[in-house]
């Protein structure tokens, strides 16, 4: 009989990469938003993980789901699951050309 053993649920997180730099290693922020425990007021808790990517497809200001894994490194106990959203591309206003013409 192979049965599998169950390591138990894992948790999932979206958040926002606000780093891209290191090598199979981003930065992910994640927002959780939970009343004040006196005040009642909604406030905004904001949390960075580091997690692995594998392939590195992640860049800064994409919103991507980590999961839970073994400990990777120092600091690393989340590995990368999917990119749900990328980044907008920020477009190049003005051509080369348009603005060589305008000067001279």
């Amino acid at each position: 009989m192979a049965e599998e053993k169950a390591h138990g649920n894992k948790q999932e997180k979206i958040g926002v990469v606000v780093s891209a730099r290191m090598q199979k290693t981003i930065v992910v922020e994640v927002e959780r938003r939970v009343p004040h425990p006196l005040y009642k007021k909604i406030v905004t808790r904001r949390k960075k993980f580091y997690a692995h990517d594998e392939e590195q497809t992640a860049r800064v200001g994409d919103v991507v789901r980590i999961v839970e894994s073994r400990p990777l490194s120092r600091l690393k106990r989340w590995r990368l699951v999917e990119v749900l959203r990328r980044a907008a591309v920020p477009e190049l206003a003005v051509e080369p050309e348009e603005s060589a013409a305008k000067l001279g």
